[in-house]
């Protein structure tokens, strides 16, 4: 019997190395990788001991460990609460209206950014896109209070002097849907720009120049080019924002609005509510709930849309 080898190509050498020259091989790129895994077990295992939290009646002097159990009364405050069916809607529609929203502008803005001709003009462009992801929500507060105050807001005064009134926006809930949406967007469009664009920077080329050989236009190079292989990027993208639906941009729903009252039935969230019962009761049980609950939610959207998307194109779901 005779075993038959792969010949090795002209000046190929086969090296094989021991256990403990290969730890060594791979050694740079495993120290490289520990502070990343040093960060991420700090900052994301660690305080799983704190879930314990949702479940006591937490007390200062006793600590984490030595609280008495309290089962799931720390839960009961979400749900009992006259405002429970507000602050669940508020969240959860604003959230599904913006992913789309979101997406759809996006993806705009990374196609248009795209077509510029020249790097100084394009990365200008982009820049001015990006540059509200930057600001705290303290500033975007104060600029949005520029511009709608009812004394001396730009916008105001300008309806005032062309329609002789204006609207007290600070008073007036139907407003703020739109505002909020628009901030939001503002804000958030140049972050969803720069994943989209460089998506569409990975596509190959010589599709666009077959596609003008055969007489495409511009928007159909797009719609049966760019969207078509930005979808694996779509679908990821709006499994992970699934998982944040039970959750709202606390710097935007508090300090936009000011934290004004009257606005609490269109601006009011689970996260405000949950730090204006933290400032007036100090449970910090209950908040500790209130973030488990919206964890376990987020979770089961994702592996929800997960499983659908798995089922439809497999190769386009994340596990």
């Amino acid at each position: 019997m005779t075993i038959k080898t792969k010949p090795q190509a002209a000046g190929q050498t086969s090296v094989k190395r021991g256990p403990l020259k290969t730890f060594l091989h791979w050694l740079p790129f495993y120290l490289m990788g520990l502070p990343g895994l040093i960060y991420l077990f700090i900052n994301n295992y660690i305080p799983l001991a704190g879930l314990q939290i949702a479940f006591k009646n937490f007390s200062y002097s006793k600590g984490m460990w030595k609280s008495p159990w309290n089962n799931f009364k720390n839960f009961e405050f979400l749900f009992k609460s006259k405002d429970a069916f507000i602050m669940i809607r508020n969240t959860i529609l604003y959230n599904v209206c913006w992913i789309i929203l979101g997406m759809v502008l996006g993806v705009a803005a990374a196609i248009l950014i795209n077509e510029v001709i020249g790097k100084v003009k394009k990365k200008f462009y982009m820049t001015v896109i990006l540059l509200p992801y930057l600001m705290s929500a303290v500033i975007i507060a104060y600029l949005v209070f520029a511009y709608l105050s009812p004394t001396s807001g730009l916008f105001t005064n300008m309806l005032k002097n062309l329609m002789g009134k204006a609207p007290d926006f600070y008073q007036e809930t139907v407003w703020w849907p739109f505002i909020l949406t628009f901030v939001n967007q503002w804000k958030g469009i140049g972050f969803g720009m720069i994943l989209y664009l460089s998506s569409i920077l990975g596509i190959d080329p010589s599709l666009y120049e077959a596609a003008t050989l055969d007489g495409a236009t511009r928007w159909q190079q797009h719609r049966k080019i760019t969207i078509p292989l930005l979808k694996p990027t779509l679908i990821m993208l709006f499994i992970l924002n699934l998982g944040q639906i039970f959750r709202s941009d606390f710097g935007l729903f508090y300090q936009v609005p000011m934290s004004q009252g009257a606005l609490f039935p269109v601006t009011q969230t689970i996260d405000t509510y949950v730090y204006r019962a933290l400032l007036k009761t100090n449970d910090v049980g209950m908040s500790s709930a209130a973030s488990f609950i919206q964890s376990i939610v987020g979770f089961i959207f994702i592996v929800t849309a997960n499983k659908i998307v798995s089922k439809v194109d497999k190769s386009s779901a994340l596990f």
